[in-house]
């Protein structure tokens, strides 16, 4: 029997007894609950890639010949044409990823791919491939950000003077920007980026090398391996997890993951909330694309937001999976626990979850170019007659009257208690407050003059907000060309 005859031989028993150590096979109903192939072969270019890097470590110490060297990157090469095409064939009796591709490379190259484990397990390997898996996501995520806030940032730029009521507890409360209100979620977009950014360098740290649980006897060289799959801080030094138990049965990185994507998707969700508010009949503010909307089987008239609903649904099963990771890891002893398995699918439903929705909210906001007509195409259309006649409601300018009457050397609290008889007095003349005669103004207090019309005014009341963070059109633009700078 050929070498590689005898070494497939050895994977084929998998599906007998795992090692001669059995006295029984394991049971089909076993083999599925266990199996986590179907999922985690979705890691396999990481996995190629680990691979790949630990034999070229093993090669400089001497621990396999160059010729193994040569054979297992040979295979490896093979095995990635094979899974890219779809060739590659996937068994369950092998149980995940690992063990398909390993017993796949023996197939093909014969002992020197049985010479890969050396040095390392399931455990460190598993680790190290979620790692660079999500630190490719992150990647991803981080431009899809940027997108995003590229998207608010340029709809903000076209309504700068808008005027939008402003609410608080859903009540009218003051007049504001529409380009103010919207860079307020660019501000949480990029409070998302940072912590990704956070996020990635604690992803970015090397297991491999600490084998099952306590190290290896190899005289292995994991600073080769980390600088080889950049696994290194900016000035170049090699990141390592440090305690070989900690390496194998961490997941925090995967839990803060989560978390800082359960985050971003709470403002999408509050975003949605906003949007479907403001696309409704009783607002009426906004509207999206029909291509982001659906009717209705029964009501011909209706335009439901379902993109911006749909993601707030999303919202609760992003959080979800955070809190699924957090409780299967709350009870684990040291080190690996089969338990860990139950880690990929959530991980991988949040990412897919958080990639799709950023993705869709860039273009619903702020629509795409047709590369056929190099047109933009979608975003959301703007009523900016509704708007500024809805900031008319619930005396949005009474905080103005105030301010200016403790311009004029009233104390504050004073001021408030003068300007709530004056919008009870608006209230019972069924008029907004710039509406009420000056003669009645005054029998309020006797130093409002004329000018209180301008600060009465919605443009008045915008404009007066001049500080810093504020929602004069000025700060706003000073905001826009911020923004612009920190993504360009």
């Amino acid at each position: 029997m050929s070498k590689t005859s005898h070494a497939q031989n050895q994977f084929d028993a998998k599906a007998q007894a795992w090692s001669a150590l059995f006295n029984e096979p394991m049971s089909d109903l076993v083999k599925r609950y266990t199996a986590s192939v179907s999922f985690d072969q979705r890691l396999w270019q990481a996995d190629i890639a680990g691979s790949l890097a630990h034999a070229e470590m093993l090669a400089a110490q001497g621990l396999i010949s160059e010729e193994d060297l040569a054979s297992i990157e040979r295979g490896m090469a093979q095995i990635s044409a094979e899974i890219g095409s779809g060739r590659f064939v996937w068994k369950l009796d092998l149980e995940d990823l690992h063990l398909n591709i390993e017993a796949r490379l023996i197939a093909l190259v014969g002992d020197a791919g049985k010479r890969l484990h050396t040095g390392r397990s399931r455990n460190d390997q598993v680790a190290t491939d979620m790692r660079l898996w999500l630190r490719g996501e992150i990647d991803l995520i981080d431009g899809l950000l940027r997108a995003l806030q590229l998207a608010l940032v340029e709809v903000a730029e076209q309504h700068v003077a808008l005027i939008l009521p402003g609410f608080t507890h859903l009540q009218v409360a003051q007049p504001v920007s529409f380009g103010h209100h919207l860079l307020a979620y660019v501000e949480m977009f990029a409070r998302d980026a940072e912590r990704m950014a956070e996020v990635r360098r604690r992803v970015n740290m090397l297991p491999l090398g600490c084998a099952a649980l306590a190290g290896t006897s190899y005289p292995l060289d994991r600073e080769r391996v980390a600088r080889t799959l950049g696994m290194v801080d900016a000035d170049g030094a090699p990141r390592l997890c440090q305690n070989s138990l900690d390496a194998v049965s961490d997941r925090d990185f995967a839990i803060e993951f989560s978390a800082a994507a359960s985050l971003c998707m709470v403002h999408v969700s509050r975003l949605s909330e906003e949007l479907i508010l403001w696309m409704s009949q009783n607002y009426g503010f906004i509207r999206i694309a029909d291509r982001f909307t659906t009717g209705s089987s029964i009501m011909p008239q209706k335009k439901n937001p379902d993109v911006p609903e749909l993601a707030r649904g999303k919202t609760g099963r992003v959080v979800g999976h955070l809190m699924g990771l957090i409780t299967l890891m709350k009870g684990q002893p040291l080190a690996y626990n089969k338990d860990n398995q139950e880690d990929k699918e959530p991980l991988f439903d949040t990412v897919d979850t958080l990639k799709d929705t950023l993705r869709i909210f860039a273009d619903m906001l702020a629509g795409q170019i047709d590369p056929a007509t190099g047109n933009k195409e979608g975003g959301i259309s703007v009523n900016a007659p509704a708007m500024e006649q809805a900031a008319l409601k619930g005396y949005a300018t009474a905080t103005d009257l105030a301010d200016y009457l403790v311009r004029k050397g009233l104390p504050f609290r004073d001021a408030h208690e003068t300007v709530a008889q004056a919008v009870k007095a608006a209230s019972t003349h069924a008029c907004d407050l710039s509406e009420l005669p000056l003669a009645v103004l005054q029998g309020f207090h006797p130093q409002i003059e004329k000018d209180v019309y301008q600060v009465l005014s919605l443009r008045g009341s915008l404009d007066a907000r001049n500080t810093l963070g504020g929602t004069a059109p000025a700060q706003v633009r000073a905001q826009l060309a911020r923004h612009r700078a920190r993504l360009a």
